[in-house]
């Protein structure tokens, strides 16, 4: 195995630790207008991941600066290509993040309603824009031979990739309502058992049919692609286990599934589009991959040493975090 291709797994594992994580608070702030009848329910749903939601940003940080140093041509592609798209994700988590902090600053229920309409919107937003955006990656985009996006952002709005943002907003919901059931109690917690219902089975069509459409149009041929067809069993499997959990009450065992689920869901993805990592719908040939996007192998053997050195510190505290603030939170 190259330096290339652990790097790509190790931006895998990143993007699929941000949808975990991430994907619940975005799931949160969605349901805040749903289950959040008054201030104290809301105030308790706002909680319940107000010590984790901003260190769990930090994995998208992380994600897109390894991106950036391990395969500039890749960040050069994506982020010009999908501007617009990023740059309304980036506005929405701004304003997400001041609606957090903001919020209880002043004594006024016109102000705090107000940052609330913030932070649903700051949540719907990117649920739905980085699924737009990786269906856009996984179909390919109109690059040329320089590697320049030839397109428009229209070109992105295709039926492929909004199935990718229904999938990723579904399932974020569906992990934001279990995590609420497993950290929360009272009307919260009852609130939040019945939105898992409703929003178990659209993520579990919603994801399926992603991944099966993935599976049969857009994986790569070969062993990755068996391996790929693999994972998005296991996601399937694990989705629907949580919804079943879910109904059951068992909260601990339906967080692990959709947990699991989202993650081998990213992983199938992830497998599917090596060796490929911004493949041109123009001609194959102006394709980015892994070996023709990524740094030079000095640069990947440095930051190999620096992760190894320095990532078991970040999970042991992030891990500590979650610990120290466990226990379920009521109105």
């Amino acid at each position: 195995m190259h330096l290339s291709d652990l790097w790509f797994i190790a931006i895998a594992v990143l993007w699929a630790g941000y949808f975990v994580l991430e994907g619940f608070d975005f799931g949160v702030g969605i349901l805040l207008p749903v289950l959040g009848r008054d201030d104290a329910s809301r105030r308790a749903m706002i909680n319940a991941i107000g010590p984790v939601w901003d260190g769990n940003e930090v994995w998208l940080l992380t994600a897109g600066g390894a991106t950036f140093a391990a395969f500039p041509e890749w960040y050069a592609a994506m982020f010009s290509s999908f501007y617009l798209p990023l740059l309304l994700i980036l506005v929405a988590l701004i304003c997400r993040g001041v609606a957090f902090e903001y919020r209880g600053k002043r004594d006024s229920a016109r102000w705090r309603r107000n940052w609330d309409y913030a932070i649903f919107g700051g949540s719907l937003l990117p649920a739905i824009l980085w699924g737009v955006a990786f269906g856009n990656v996984l179909r390919g985009i109109k690059l040329d031979a320089s590697h320049q996006y030839a397109g428009n952002f229209f070109d992105l709005l295709n039926p492929y990739a909004l199935l990718g943002g229904l999938t990723t907003l579904t399932l974020f919901v569906m992990n934001g309502a279990v995590f609420l059931a497993l950290k929360t109690d009272g009307q919260v917690r009852t609130g939040a058992h019945a939105a898992a219902r409703w929003a178990g089975p659209l993520a579990v069509l919603a994801g399926g049919g992603f991944l099966a459409w993935t599976e049969a149009s857009y994986r790569s041929p070969g062993t990755t692609g068996k391996v790929s067809v693999g994972l998005a069993a296991l996601a399937a499997v694990a989705l629907v286990a949580a919804v079943l959990l879910s109904t059951a009450r068992r909260e601990g065992l339906a967080f692990t599934g959709t947990a699991a689920g989202i993650a081998c869901a990213t992983a199938a993805l992830f497998t599917a589009l090596y060796p490929n990592v911004m493949p041109s719908s123009l001609d194959a040939a102006y394709s980015l991959t892994t070996a023709n996007a990524a740094s030079t192998a000095k640069t990947l053997m440095v930051m190999t040493v620096v992760a190894g050195i320095f990532l078991p510190f970040v999970l042991l505290y992030q891990g500590w975090t979650y610990w120290v603030f466990r226990k379920r939170i009521s109105t």
